[in-house]
């Protein structure tokens, strides 16, 4: 891309164009003439490249006016679109200034200020006027956020007044509803194909075979090849199948032993596994109707008080907080398993649980994922576990999992959830992860 300038009198004219041939989507966003336009596409599609090619030409066209470039929060706002919009501007020779203390990236040829601003509090976008906004990973902010920005596209000196996202589909959600089902007048969005990023491809041919082994079949269709796919409508763990998955594991008291925890007084819950490379076997669940950490402790001893090989534990973060007592969860379990005997021990738990749907999404592309490899098989003696895989859903059009309409269920399921976060998620390399607890 490249901003040319050539001199008319004394008016400056800025002509934006790409210096090298965009892709056939990216082409038919940039010449979409709607006052609203949407860019959806798998990931790798050249969403960003689309979203910061239509910041800089509206900022041009929009001369001495002021936009806004947002995402959903902070952190992505300042690791993915601001810093691709200022390697564009670098690239491309495009002089500017950043005042990061005010949010605001000025353009000095065209004399346009582009606002810098994140989405999580809707109610500070009303105010200043604007030209235009785009917002990048639309599919993560709210439509309460959207319609705050559409009723701020409202400068009487714009050029050109538009509004435009660029997102990756994340099923019948707001943003379906309002671009692609029945869009609303003045509304128009270009939908990425897959596999349609040559360069990409070229860099890395085998980008999304390695999608596919970790994706599970629905979140692959959604993510590598850009489908609207109703994921929420039905079953959470929709990978299971009893036929498939519940059968009988053996025990090796030799080997590494991962003890998973769902803090819940009813029931306690947690569950027994053992690895063995990419591969997951629960081999038993602990579930004790209104029970104390002590009390799961004692049940664990009872159990496994000859287990040999090495101890990991695994759970919900919340376990971390303390209690009036002045000890966590994690504290008792700590005690009790070191006065029981057990030496070789690590805690393996995060400072704060991951999203929900990114834990279930890592659980079901275990159970299945789009290459139809099966990686985590459960022992038929895991009777709530398994309920829990075959009952557990979504609230209705929403991505909130249930957990009124059957108090029992969600607990065995969350545990083996956040075990399989910590073993095969997206997880920061620091903090409490593997610390040793003696």
């Amino acid at each position: 891309m490249r901003a040319d300038e050539t001199q008319q009198g004394e008016k400056t004219e800025h002509r934006i164009c790409w210096t090298r041939d965009p892709l056939p989507s990216q082409k038919k966003f940039q010449r979409l003439e709607q006052r609203f336009k949407g860019f959806s596409g798998p990931v790798g599609s050249g969403k960003s490249a689309a979203l910061c090619f239509e910041a800089m030409s509206l900022a041009y066209v929009n001369h001495g006016r002021q936009g806004m470039l947002a995402a959903p929060t902070f952190a992505m706002l300042r690791d993915a679109a601001q810093r691709s919009l200022a390697e564009l501007f670098d690239e491309q020779d495009v002089e500017y200034e950043l005042k990061k203390a005010d949010g605001e990236l000025t353009l000095k040829a065209a004399g346009s200020v582009i606002l810098l601003r994140s989405l999580d509090e809707p109610e500070r976008l009303r105010g200043t006027n604007l030209a235009w906004f785009g917002i990048d990973e639309l599919s993560y902010a709210s439509e309460e956020a959207w319609v705050r920005l559409e009723a701020r596209l409202r400068d009487p000196q714009a050029a050109r007044l538009c509004g435009f996202g660029v997102w990756t589909p994340q099923g019948h959600d707001w943003i379906y509803k309002r671009f692609i089902h029945t869009p609303v007048a003045g509304y128009e969005c270009v939908r990425a194909q897959p596999f349609e990023n040559r360069f990409l491809l070229d860099r890395t041919p085998d980008y999304y075979e390695r999608l596919e082994s970790s994706y599970d079949p629905k979140f692959y269709r959604q993510e590598a090849l850009g489908e609207y796919v109703n994921s929420r409508a039905d079953r959470v763990y929709h990978c299971f199948q009893r036929a498939v998955h519940v059968m009988p594991q053996v025990y090796d008291p030799r080997r590494p032993l991962l003890w998973a925890l769902d803090f819940n007084v009813a029931p306690m819950s947690s569950v027994l596994l053992q690895r063995d490379g990419e591969r997951l076997a629960v081999i038993d669940e602990i579930v004790l109707e209104r029970a104390t950490t002590e009390e799961a402790c004692m049940e664990f001893e009872n159990r496994y008080r000859k287990h040999a090989g090495g101890l990991e534990i695994h759970g919900d973060a919340s376990g971390r907080n303390m209690h009036t007592t002045g000890t966590s969860d994690y504290s008792m379990v700590q005690r009790y398993l070191h006065q029981a005997g057990f030496r070789d021990t690590k805690l393996s738990v995060p400072p704060a649980n991951p999203p929900v749907l990114s834990r279930v999404q890592k659980v079901n592309a275990l159970l299945t994922n789009a290459l139809g490899e099966v990686r985590l098989e459960v022992d038929p003696r895991c009777r709530e576990l398994i309920k829990d895989l075959e009952e557990v859903t979504f609230k209705p059009d929403s991505g909130v999992i249930d957990k009124v309409r059957d108090p029992q269920r969600t607990h065995a399921s969350d545990a083996l959830g956040y075990a399989i976060w910590q073993l095969f998620g997206d997880r920061p390399k620091m903090g409490e992860i593997n610390k040793r607890l003696f």
